[in-house]
């Protein structure tokens, strides 16, 4: 799975008759590959629920989305697999198909609404008007594959 954080003063989406709305927190676009996990979701759930890239009164990232009572919009990104190695037009058979991608969609929900963090999502796999009020800006990846890498010293 990767997701791209970013961080929001306020955010939204329109689709399908639907308009949700988030105040300060994340706009999470998340992308789910062939080979994901529900591990992968689990482990990205928690990293985003505690990642400290909320500033304090000194302008340092001190706070996590959990620390401010911020919420999370989470849009559905097929796009995040783009291969564009080879000619013109991406290719996206890295990204999961919608019977494997919807399940782990809504289960990565789950679980960072489980973490304490408000969650309201787009509608999986619609044409969305997304709204993004960045914050810093602050923009962030993540991959839940690299969360294998041994730890750096400090």
């Amino acid at each position: 799975m990767r997701v791209i954080l970013q961080r929001v003063k306020a955010g939204g989406v329109v689709t399908e008759g639907r308009n949700e709305k988030i105040s300060e927190g994340l706009v999470i676009l998340l992308g789910v590959a062939t080979d994901d996990s529900e591990a992968d979701a689990d482990y990205l759930a928690e990293k985003i629920s505690s990642l400290r890239i909320f500033s304090d009164e000194n302008d340092r990232f001190n706070f996590s989305i959990t620390d401010i009572n911020g919420e999370a919009l989470v849009i559905s990104q097929f796009t995040l697999f783009a291969d564009t190695l080879k000619g013109r037009r991406p290719d996206f058979t890295k990204a999961a198909r919608p019977e494997k991608a919807v399940p782990l969609y809504e289960y990565f929900c789950s679980r960072l609404a489980a973490a304490g963090v408000p969650v309201k999502t787009g509608v999986f796999g619609a044409s969305m008007q997304v709204e993004i009020h960045n914050n810093g800006p602050v923009t962030v990846f993540i991959d839940s594959r690299q969360k294998i890498q041994p730890a750096r010293d400090s």
